[in-house]
């Protein structure tokens, strides 16, 4: 298995320093070395035309048989052999070796059958190379230190706004509309926009046109529901009184459909502005549970299993509640197969049906209002789901959807569970009537 990096590696700031870091230890390489070259190159120079310098003066001085100068001889003691050998050949050379535990710089030329030699003391040029070398050390790494702080200042400046504009990202995903970044370089004319101002103004206003669009569709909604709601009314009362029959039944139920999917348009509208009114208390689940299992439309041709593992107390609206667990019951039986499961376990409750599940971009997204899978005959799940998960958050609830291994959809509601000392004054399952539920 290949080893992973750890996480503090993938972020922008600390590659920007890596990056910082290398390129300025290479240039500072790069620097020192032909710095280091040079003044070796020139401290060598001199120390050799010193060397030849005296070697002549000692050639002058033996040739005229005058005493030989200072640090200057006939084969003297310590000078290398490949220096001796290439005087004897009859020509001239220098080169630098140890002597008595310094470093010397050596000139040696011929005369007659032996070599002349003159020494020159090179510790002082070794010195000055080696001082400069750790010269060169120390301010590369004053320099890298003060550019790796600088350019982490200068990156953390530019990640810090990205870190803003993704946050306001995630908040406007989160349904919040009215999150903007308001970077001050897009309201400014007079000031030139970066990359990250750039982004961060395509976000604002991408935000703002999503912002209008939908309030345009909330608005478009509750105005359709509203003005439908009073013509359908008429048309209910005027149904109620037509004589007996199949004819009648039919149109009965058809408005009857009307006025429900006028209420969840109605429903819909009030989920998407967040105008919903919540009232939590305190309630036990399994009485709750059972309630809605046993409601209208879920009789003994239609029967829901209830399966109670754990019972609990939830702190929630239990109208909701009850409009939550209606509308995934009643989808279960409507777009899946007998036998439909209600499971209670503590805090989280399950409806499983086993017919061919949830389509696939709904278990991967969420429902969406009125689609309609291709290969479904044209059987959308219409906004019972919706409701449900538009139900669910405004409780504090988390409703997930996935299908079941073996077959079949599987719903999932979590609830926020209360202490114990909560649990014993909960309120039971009032015995009016349940919510209504697609």
């Amino acid at each position: 298995m290949k080893p992973r990096l750890p996480a503090w590696t993938v972020r922008l700031t600390w590659k920007a320093a890596a990056f910082i870091t290398v390129m300025c230890c290479a240039l500072a390489a790069l620097l020192g070395a032909l710095v280091h070259v040079s003044v070796t190159h020139q401290t060598l120079n001199q120390a050799r035309e010193k060397a030849l310098t005296r070697l002549e003066e000692a050639t002058r001085a033996y040739e005229a048989g005058d005493p030989l100068p200072p640090d200057t001889g006939i084969d003297p003691e310590g000078l290398p052999g490949s220096l001796r050998e290439l005087a004897l050949s009859g020509r001239h050379g220098t080169l630098v070796s140890e002597h008595d535990g310094r470093p010397t710089m050596w000139a040696a030329a011929p005369a007659g059958r032996r070599a002349m030699a003159a020494e020159i003391d090179y510790s002082q040029g070794v010195a000055t190379i080696m001082g400069l070398d750790r010269a060169i050390v120390g301010s590369s790494l004053l320099a890298i230190s003060a550019t790796l702080l600088v350019g982490v200042f200068a990156v953390t400046r530019v990640t810090r706004r990205l870190h803003q504009t993704a946050g306001v990202a995630r908040r406007i995903s989160a349904g919040d509309l009215d999150a903007r970044v308001n970077d001050p370089r897009t309201k400014d004319p007079s000031r030139p926009e970066d990359e990250v101002a750039t982004v961060a103004g395509a976000l604002d206003a991408m935000a703002a046109t999503l912002q209008g669009k939908l309030q345009s569709e909330q608005r478009f909604t509750a105005d359709v529901a509203h003005e439908l709601r009073t013509p359908l009314t008429g048309l209910h009362a005027a149904a109620e009184l037509l004589p007996p029959g199949r004819p009648t039944q039919l149109v009965q139920d058809r408005v009857r459909a009307m006025r429900l999917l006028t209420e969840d348009l109605l429903e819909i509208s009030r989920l998407d502005a967040g105008s919903e009114q919540i009232s939590p208390e305190a309630h036990r689940i399994a009485p709750l549970a059972e309630r809605v299992a046993r409601g209208p439309g879920r009789g003994p041709g239609v029967p829901t299993e209830v399966r109670i593992v754990r019972d609990a107390c939830v702190e929630t609206d239990r109208r909701r509640l009850e409009r939550v667990l209606g509308n995934l019951i009643g989808n279960a039986h409507q777009h899946g197969r007998e036998p439909v499961v209600l499971t209670v376990d503590g805090p989280v409750v399950t409806v499983r049906d086993h017919g061919d599940g949830f389509p696939e971009y709904l278990v991967r997204h969420g429902p969406q209002r009125f689609r309609t899978e291709p290969h479904s005959g044209g059987k959308g799940h219409g906004l019972g789901l919706t409701i449900a998960v538009g139900q669910a958050e405004a409780i504090g609830a988390e409703l997930t959807f996935a299908n079941a291994p073996d077959g079949g959809a599987v719903a999932t509601l979590r609830l926020p569970e209360v202490p114990q000392d909560a649990a014993d004054g909960a309120s039971p399952a009032h015995p009016d009537g349940p919510a209504h539920a697609e």
